[in-house]
């Protein structure tokens, strides 16, 4: 998609920077959240999959074992949101983010009597959700749950313009992907403290963030630009 084309709003509600960093937003407060809780990561299943290898490799099944839920929540997830994709069509990210919030909160009122399953699968599911729904920003590839890969757009993209000829215009794309790398860390840091300070109402803050996406995904192509 042309910077001409983004300038005239020709691009989806759900691919628009405002949305996509109150995702990365989000991503990052609950992944945080879960590691602080449970020790696990929400969004990161590499890290979840290596910690599962390591402590099997030692011998420590039960610590290994630890790992596992995560990974299989995070596939329902992914599942989930292929299903709402196929059957909802333009309509699956607005009920992608209502499901999300859903569960954000079921989680935060379960939480006391059910720890584990509504902390680690409850938050892998709303994850895996969010990252196999909103997958683009202004038309390029992005994550809202992980930063490398917008870390390396962002450097590749610099690079392109010094030493490729790109044109200016593509810093645009750069300044983006280095904001939600920073928005992200962010969200990190909010749920880190928040989690620590108040964590019984610790959710709350990526239900708000999720409930103003939710809003400018019904919007109207009027409001949105």
């Amino acid at each position: 998609m042309s910077t001409l084309d983004v300038a005239a709003g020709a691009i989806r509600r759900d691919e628009t920077v405002e949305i996509v960093m109150l995702l990365a937003f989000a991503g990052g407060y609950i992944d945080a959240y879960t590691w602080i809780i449970h020790g696990v990561m929400a969004n990161a299943q590499t890290a979840n999959v290596i910690l599962l290898w390591v402590y099997a490799m030692a011998g420590d099944w039960m610590q290994a074992l630890h790992f596992a839920p995560p990974i299989l929540a995070f596939t329902v997830g992914i599942v989930i949101a292929a299903w709402l994709r196929r059957a909802a069509g333009d309509r699956a990210s607005a009920l992608t983010i209502l499901v999300e919030i859903v569960f954000l909160i079921t989680i935060g009122i379960l939480h006391n009597r059910l720890p584990n399953l509504a902390g680690t699968l409850g938050i892998s599911v709303v994850a895996a959700m969010q990252a196999a729904m909103f997958v683009k920003v202004e038309g390029s590839v992005c994550s809202t749950v992980m930063i490398t890969g917008n870390m390396r757009q962002s450097v590749e993209t610099i690079f392109a313009v010094i030493y490729g000829g790109a044109p200016l215009g593509t810093l645009r794309k750069s300044v983006i992907f280095f904001a939600l790398c920073a928005v992200f860390g962010c969200g990190a840091a909010a749920g880190a403290f928040a989690t620590k300070v108040f964590p019984d109402l610790a959710l709350g803050i990526p239900v708000v963030a999720l409930l103003i996406v939710l809003l400018r995904c019904e919007a109207t192509p009027r409001e949105v630009m």
